[in-house]
């Protein structure tokens, strides 16, 4: 079962490790069902590894898909190790890179053939970088809808919540003491500081939203993000005259984060693909067409998350 992957069919990873006689890592070799993790290994082996890189050695970073598991995440690793001109070579399953430090006259191209061997999809140039920078700023984008939409609730919950539903508190002199505090002059300093923290939120947790919208705009499209962009602008711009303008309403900051909250954490964790921006990316699918005549030419390598089939 060791040369086998847990799908039960031979992958090619396992095919390079037994033509090129590796002995597999410490608990690469036995698999758990039904879900393929590695076994738990002695103790004495815990630890993160180590190896000297020589300081004339070339690092590349690489964007694949297909390592699934830990066994496979071993294995790919030794079987880089094994190529000459290697010092050192990381696999991570959980983003999906290869890290690899060798002699610069290794080239990238012969390191990407070797993993393309190992029945891996690598992604073409500099996408890992790419991917991996989009996902850190779709995580920095979640923090500061997050942190800036509780920042916009908090003064809503504590003071203005309770004078527009006074019938849920008890207490009417409380709700008086609040309904003087909105009637004073330190009303301005409170709803240009909501203003701000909404506004923020929105220009920097939808940004890419925005450009895409913009971009749909130029062409002539109407898309659902023109729509939320557009309402999201509209409600902040209303609440803005309202707050600093003689017109009657109520002043809707809290309503602007609420929408930013929602839509970050629906992109982030809903349908779309963060790393990836749909506006910058039409072109190259198009230009990725499959083949149609049979004769394999155009064959792209298979993931080994399908067990190779």
């Amino acid at each position: 079962m060791s040369g086998r992957d847990h799908r039960g069919g031979e992958t090619p990873l396992d095919a390079v490790v037994r033509e090129r006689g590796i002995d597999a890592p410490d608990g690469a070799g036995e698999v758990d069902a039904p879900g393929g993790e590695t076994t738990a290994t002695d103790g004495s082996d815990s630890g993160p590894r180590v190896a000297r890189v020589p300081e004339t050695h070339d690092h590349d970073t690489f964007s694949v898909e297909g390592i699934d598991t830990d066994r496979r995440e071993g294995l790919l690793e030794e079987v880089l190790r094994d190529v000459d001109g290697v010092s050192a070579a990381s696999a991570t399953r959980r983003n999906g890179t290869v890290g690899v430090h060798h002699d610069p006259s290794l080239s990238r191209d012969a390191l990407r053939e070797v993993l393309v061997d190992c029945g891996l999809v690598v992604a073409p140039g500099d996408d890992a970088f790419e991917a991996r920078r989009a996902s850190q700023f779709a995580s920095a984008r979640v923090a500061v809808a997050v942190l800036f939409g509780l920042m916009v609730a908090t003064p809503y919950v504590a003071v203005l919540y309770p004078t527009r539903v006074e019938w849920l508190f008890y207490d009417p002199v409380t709700v008086q003491y609040l309904q003087s505090i909105l009637d004073s002059q330190m009303t301005t300093h409170f709803f240009v500081n909501l203003g701000a923290l909404s506004g923020i939120a929105f220009l920097v947790a939808c940004g890419p939203t925005i450009r895409r919208a913009l971009a749909a705009v130029r062409d002539g499209r109407f898309t659902n993000e023109i729509a939320f962009v557009g309402s999201v602008v509209a409600l902040y711009g209303y609440s803005t005259l309202v707050a600093f303008t003689g017109l009657e309403g109520a002043v809707h900051y809290d309503l602007v984060a609420y929408a930013v909250v929602v839509a970050t954490l629906w992109t982030q964790f809903g349908v779309t693909d963060t790393a990836v921006d749909p506006a910058s990316t039409g072109e190259s699918a198009a230009e990725e067409v499959p083949d149609a005549d049979g004769d394999g030419d155009g064959d792209e390598p298979v993931a080994m998350t399908d067990g190779g089939r």
